[in-house]
């Protein structure tokens, strides 16, 4: 990977034991974009399908934790990239694998992570002028008994 997407991508990998010994892999956000299709197109990776994106609230920082398959080889990965709090920006990855579109409007909505490159970052959950992002652990309601 690192020669597809650049030697600085990879920041840390590791077996999860804890997650049926599933591989994780954490990426630089701003190698995410070139990781993802190297993820997509390498013919030993071949992760065509996104199961699942979560954000992740860490209290130092956010990130987002994408599940991705091989159908083609029937392995299953956990990529993590990390983003900052204050200004929480992930390239979307929606081009790549289009499950990512509602998914990243979810965290957009919820945790209040940017997703450049998106086709269509609005709320999803939440009312247009509400005022926050409810999942993440710093949220408070204006109005506490809603």
């Amino acid at each position: 990977m690192k020669a597809e997407a650049g030697e600085d991508a990879v920041v840390e990998s590791f077996i999860n034991e804890r997650d049926a010994h599933r591989p994780y892999v954490i990426i630089h956000s701003s190698r995410w974009p070139q990781a993802a299709l190297t993820l997509r197109n390498h013919e030993e990776l071949r992760c065509d399908y996104l199961r699942n994106l979560s954000g992740v609230d860490q209290e130092t920082h956010l990130e987002v934790a994408y599940h991705l398959l091989s159908l083609t080889h029937k392995h299953e990965y956990c990529v993590k990239v990390k983003t900052d709090r204050e200004q929480p920006s992930i390239p979307s990855v929606a081009d790549v694998w289009p499950t990512a579109n509602w998914n990243e409007r979810e965290a957009f909505d919820l945790f209040g992570i940017d997703f450049p490159g998106h086709p269509n970052l609005v709320r999803i959950m939440m009312p247009d002028d509400w005022v926050g992002h409810p999942l993440r652990k710093d949220y408070e309601p204006l109005d506490p008994e809603v």
